[in-house]
């Protein structure tokens, strides 16, 4: 069971890369442009966001409030928010906006992604919960700056 902790932890968040470029590597040259568009605006947003909040809110990590040893080795810093569950829920959820059913079985990869790191020791759950949180509201904050923009979305 540790090693589908340790593998899910450290690489599935690949996985969701993959497939999300993959994926965008089938869409039509208009679409790819404004999927271009919707991850200049997202990720920027998103990472933004979780430092300003993990400047104000630090959550030690479990293995050193619990004073255990993680499955994974990780310095022991700030773990809010999870920066891998932050990425691959903003990719997720850019998927999303164009392919629901895909976007959520992102979702759910990146939802598993944060706990394996949950399991692992290295993260609390509002750690993963807040990273998904930021990340999905930059997503839907980079949608409406872009629809006034001009900018089209779906399908």
């Amino acid at each position: 069971m540790d090693v589908f902790v340790v593998l899910s932890a450290k690489y599935l968040y690949l996985l969701i890369i993959l497939i999300a470029v993959g994926w965008v590597y089938f869409r039509e040259k208009d679409k790819i442009i404004n999927i271009a568009k919707l991850v200049a605006t997202s990720f920027p947003i998103a990472y933004i966001v979780a430092k300003i909040i993990g400047h104000f809110y630090y959550n030690a990590r479990p293995f050193v409030v619990e004073n255990v040893k993680p499955l994974i080795d990780h310095a022991a810093n700030n773990g809010f928010p999870s920066d891998h569950t932050l990425l691959s829920t903003t990719i997720s959820a850019v998927v999303f906006v164009y392919n629901r059913k895909l976007g959520i079985l992102l979702v759910v990869l990146s939802l598993a992604t944060g706990y394996a790191r949950v399991a692992a020791r290295i993260h609390h759950q509002i750690d993963i919960l807040a990273a998904a949180t930021i990340a999905i509201c930059a997503v839907y904050l980079s949608v409406k700056i872009l629809k006034k923009l001009g900018v089209k979305f779906g399908g």
